[in-house]
């Protein structure tokens, strides 16, 4: 998607059924079309008479906010992180069937959380141990050490570089599972798209590899 103002809500990856019996088609449509779409809205809004700023990125929105002026501030950091938190967690999505992560993300993970089934319980603890509405991270440093993370509301990890993102507020799994978040993550797992989540990882770490940061 766009990273600069004006922003647009990109399409859905795949079919709106396409995630099913894992997750449904009005969950898809509420989630996608309506919040995800919400957080792009006020945005624009609130970023509409404030020209000065159209040439920051989410990025630097999510990190900076505190520069910007009081009365936009709580809301571009709140909208801009549901654009970027949203962004990333329908494209790191997959239908079936279920995938695996390339070599140099399973040699990271094997390293960092012992094998898969490490990471998963590491992100499964982050997401059930999320109180209340927020987000269960797969994170990366500059040099391509991995973490799970978890953070409230729409916040960010950055400036860890998120490669995966968990959304436990309620509309991402309400629908078809009620209050059975333990049931969400599950499904969610299921439907990972870890070659996405490779090519992050390998795509970060070969720039920073070619770019180090001073």
């Amino acid at each position: 998607m766009e990273t600069h103002y004006p922003f647009s809500l990109p399409p859905l990856p795949y079919a709106y059924n396409a995630l099913l019996p894992e997750l449904d088609e009005r969950t898809l449509h509420f989630h996608h079309d309506k919040h995800f779409n919400t957080y792009v809205d006020n945005l624009n809004k609130l970023l509409k008479d404030h020209p000065e700023y159209h040439d920051w990125s989410l990025e630097r929105m999510m990190q900076d906010w505190p520069e910007l002026p009081e009365d936009i501030r709580q809301g571009v950091r709140n909208n801009a992180g549901g654009v970027y938190n949203h962004d990333l967690y329908f494209k790191t999505l997959h239908p079936a069937p279920a995938s695996a992560p390339g070599p140099a993300l399973q040699q990271a993970i094997d390293r960092d959380f012992g094998d898969l089934q490490g990471l998963k319980a590491a992100l499964r603890s982050a997401a059930l141990g999320q109180f209340g509405s927020g987000w269960a991270w797969l994170v990366t440093d500059k040099d391509g050490r991995l973490s799970v993370r978890k953070t409230p509301n729409q916040d960010s990890p950055l400036p860890l570089t998120p490669l995966l993102g968990c959304d436990v507020w309620e509309h991402a799994y309400y629908l078809p599972y009620q209050n059975r978040r333990d049931e969400y993550f599950e499904a969610w797992w299921r439907l990972v798209d870890w070659p996405e989540v490779t090519r992050r990882y390998q795509e970060l770490t070969h720039r920073q590899a070619q770019y180090p940061v001073p």
